[in-house]
């Protein structure tokens, strides 16, 4: 009820609807149809050769990083989880999150929560930092109290590997093994939802749209440079997804139609990711960066929903209200039956359908949804 609160703010300051319309599509998903859901062994599993995953991120990857936080973005409860064989346990959906579905193909097993990876056997395999509203700005998602933001998450990876190190026998034994993981990192969205457009900030005063993506793309390359100097060597960006046509926008809208305003905002920046992982491809050839585009990816579902097997694109699964979007999914709610054929769980979120397919296209997708590379092909990459 929180976020929906906070969410209402947004709305407020965002004014009128409009319909969205979303760029023209040249690609396509691989090894997705109707029938494929998530939960499944990894295709690739075994044979990639990457010792370790870690992500940073926000409620798209968090997997109950908050639960033990005095926060107001927890999904530690039924029915979130209904799908997943652990039930309820932080993820924002009603299964797999897209990292899930990624260490799955990678050959990893599932990653622990910073939380419950306090031993480094726990850690061996990677470490999930991600957080619910948190932001690459330290104040981004106040609105929800707890919240670890992405400069903290950082700091909780260095806590990890601490113990690794020690575990291993010190950090040059540590370092190959850094250099082969992957370090998935998708942050940005609630910069924008829950800082720069909430009414309670003064973020918008004081930057216009272009100088405060510049902002954030310049604060982003900093923090990727410092996981750079701590040992990583192999970065997964995640773009941020369209948020026009998310379940509480449309519920917000007198037409029930998408709004187009916080979209008009996100471009800019994804265009800006971009052009910052070439610098830093150009700049660090011992690494490797590459661009995961969440947003033509998700509008590419949007426009062609019945190519992909989805038939309920403007409501949430899970949810109170016009379009399952006024309020989001309250504990012990009743979700819809039928959970396969919906894009949105609830009223911001994607459904597990919908992350398995973006965990394979950024697996094994071609340039025009991951670029320079996929994240196959950068797990198989040595400098």
């Amino acid at each position: 009820m929180a976020a929906a609160a906070a969410l209402l703010l947004l709305l407020l300051a965002l004014g009128g609807a409009a319909a969205q319309v979303f760029p023209p599509w040249n690609g396509t998903f691989p090894g997705f149809g109707p029938g494929s859901g998530g939960g499944g062994a990894g295709a690739a599993a075994g044979t990639t050769g990457v010792p370790a995953m870690f992500v940073f991120g926000d409620s798209l990857t968090d997997n109950g990083n908050n639960n033990d936080l005095q926060s107001l973005a927890k999904a530690n409860y039924p029915p979130y989880g209904i799908d997943f064989a652990g039930g309820p346990t932080g993820r924002f959906s009603n299964g797999y999150t897209m990292v899930d579905e990624i260490a799955q193909l990678l050959g990893l097993p599932l990653l622990p929560s910073h939380p419950s990876a306090s031993s480094a056997d726990a850690a061996l395999h990677g470490v999930n930092f991600a957080s619910a509203a948190a932001g690459i700005l330290d104040n981004t998602g106040q609105n929800f109290v707890g919240r670890i933001p992405f400069n903290q998450q950082i700091k909780n990876f260095e806590q990890t590997l601490d113990q690794l190190s020690r575990k291993l026998g010190g950090a040059s034994k540590l370092a190959p093994s850094l250099a082969r993981s992957i370090f998935y990192v998708g942050m940005g969205s609630n910069d924008y939802l829950n800082n720069y457009l909430m009414p309670n900030y003064n973020t918008r005063n004081e930057y216009n749209g272009d100088q405060y993506s510049t902002l954030l793309v310049q604060q982003y390359a900093k923090q990727l440079n410092t996981l750079y100097n701590l040992g990583a060597r192999k970065f997964v960006i995640a773009g941020v997804g369209s948020m026009a046509c998310i379940p509480n926008m449309r519920a917000r809208s007198p037409r029930n139609v998408c709004s187009p305003d916080v979209d008009d905002l996100i471009i800019p920046f994804n265009n800006k990711v971009k052009a910052m992982v070439n610098n830093l491809n150009a700049n660090r050839p011992n690494a490797r960066f590459i661009y995961v585009d969440n947003y033509a990816m998700i509008s590419e579902v949007l426009r062609n929903p019945w190519s992909y097997g989805f038939s309920v694109v403007d409501r949430g699964c899970c949810g109170i209200g016009r379009n399952r979007g006024m309020i989001t999914c309250l504990p012990f709610l009743r979700p819809c039956l039928n959970r396969n054929t919906y894009i949105f769980w609830d009223a911001f979120h994607p459904t597990e359908r919908v992350n398995v397919l973006l965990g394979k296209a950024a697996f094994n997708g071609g340039t025009d949804v991951v670029y320079p590379m996929n994240i196959q092909q950068l797990a198989a990459w040595q400098p």
